[in-house]
């Protein structure tokens, strides 16, 4: 099995990486992250090759973001403002070439099927997440990967209560891995 997590925190020991480190330690297979502040990911820079040619004209991890290779698809992300975080938005961005092969190549491009969830982490009084939940969807459609509700996991209040200590979050995380582990995927 594996699974690829693209990780919006900019913080190497913060909360979304606590509840990262829980998956890690459950879930089977290969992992592989990555950092939408620290890896090699540019944004969508408009230049339209894609409405001629298929696939984006950047060369760059986004590669790695879009092979089929994976089982799994993560979107784990600090909630900002009610959204996900900058550099994930502009991880997504990138997505561009899948609507210009459908809409100008007449040529939508294949992905496989793949399961998803969502990690969230939201400090404030209510750890709104309404707006970042549907994006985070829309990067997993994109991947090819089905997100039921349960599948969305929220760590909130971390300013004053650190997703370290969230017991329910990492909770789920722990059942999350173990109904993926258990999926037979010959």
């Amino acid at each position: 099995m594996k699974t690829l997590i693209l990780n919006g925190s900019p913080r190497l020991n913060g909360d979304t990486a606590a509840l990262l480190a829980v998956l890690r330690e459950n879930l089977n297979g290969e992992i592989t992250e990555i950092s939408a502040y620290r890896d090699n990911i540019k944004p969508c820079i408009d230049c339209r090759k894609c409405r001629t040619l298929p696939g984006c004209a950047i060369r760059d991890d986004m590669d790695i973001v879009t092979s089929n290779d994976f089982d799994n698809v993560i979107v784990a992300s600090p909630v900002y403002y009610g959204l996900l975080a900058g550099p994930l938005i502009s991880l997504a961005s990138r997505f561009q070439f899948y609507y210009s092969a459908k809409a100008f190549l007449n040529a939508p491009i294949e992905v496989t099927p793949k399961l998803g969830a969502v990690i969230l982490t939201a400090g404030g009084s209510k750890g709104n997440a309404n707006n970042a939940v549907p994006l985070a969807r829309v990067i997993l459609r994109i991947r090819g990967a089905a997100l039921p509700d349960e599948k969305i996991i929220m760590s909130a209040q971390t300013d004053s209560f650190p997703a370290k200590n969230d017991t329910a979050a990492a909770e789920k995380i722990r059942s999350l891995a173990a109904r993926w582990n258990q999926i037979d995927r010959s």
